[in-house]
């Protein structure tokens, strides 16, 4: 049975289409009907797609862009904030295809299997506790995206807070803190971008230590705290 909210809230996490505008009263009101998630939560998120449904399509896609594609410590690939660039990260990529597969999951989609929305797709599929345990390894990235969000007054950061909720967990808070000690992005300074993006590419080749194990044996890597990953290149 697919949980709608995870699906949904994958959705919402997407780049912005024609398509996605029109479903997104559809989208809203699985948000709205959801009591797992806080009131305030529920009616930040109805607004959040009201906002996508009715704005200007170029305006939208431009403002994802700006947050999530120019700003990397707002990236939505999970392993960029563990791994950054480094040959783990392909390795662990490699893993979570082939547990996407094992699960049957086939992504029908160009983003990296680490991608957020692609892996909230998979988990709206996985069973309730399966899907909770995940997200809780995942919390503090997420919490700490929402504050960054938060900072930016983006209306996106209602989404990371309905993921910490469905997680059924509370971030690390020591993990969340080092997090941020990495300065926040400016998508406007280009010279700056291009210095954070010279980096070793990502290696999808197979790694002897990755091994085939489920998701959660990855994702445990995210309770360690992830700045490091990333200092050298905020």
């Amino acid at each position: 049975m697919t949980d709608r909210t995870l699906k949904a809230l994958s959705l919402t996490l997407s780049y912005p289409t024609a398509e996605l505008q029109q479903a997104m009263p559809d989208i809203g009101a699985v948000f709205g009907a959801d009591v797992r998630l806080a009131p305030e939560t529920r009616s930040e998120l109805q607004a959040l797609t009201e906002k996508l449904g009715t704005g200007d399509l170029y305006d939208v896609q431009e403002s994802y862009v700006m947050l999530f594609d120019r700003s990397r410590t707002l990236s939505l690939n999970l392993f960029e904030h563990i791994h950054g660039e480094s040959r783990e990260r392909g390795g662990a990529m490699v893993s979570l295809i082939e547990t996407y597969r094992e699960g049957g999951f086939e992504p029908a989609t160009t983003e990296l299997p680490d991608h957020l929305p692609v892996l909230l797709e998979f988990l709206s599929t996985r069973s309730r506790p399966e899907a909770q345990e995940i997200l809780s390894d995942a919390a503090h990235i997420i919490d700490a995206l929402g504050t960054r969000l938060t900072r930016r007054t983006s209306a996106y950061a209602a989404t990371c807070a309905a993921l910490v909720q469905l997680s059924g967990a509370r971030a690390d808070a020591d993990a969340v803190a080092e997090m941020l000690t990495v300065p926040d992005d400016d998508p406007t300074d280009l010279e700056a971008l291009d210095a954070v993006w010279e980096e070793a590419e990502v290696t999808f080749g197979p790694d002897p230590s990755a091994g085939c194990p489920q998701v959660r044996d990855m994702l445990a890597d995210m309770d360690r705290p992830a700045a490091k990953s990333v200092n050298r290149s905020a």
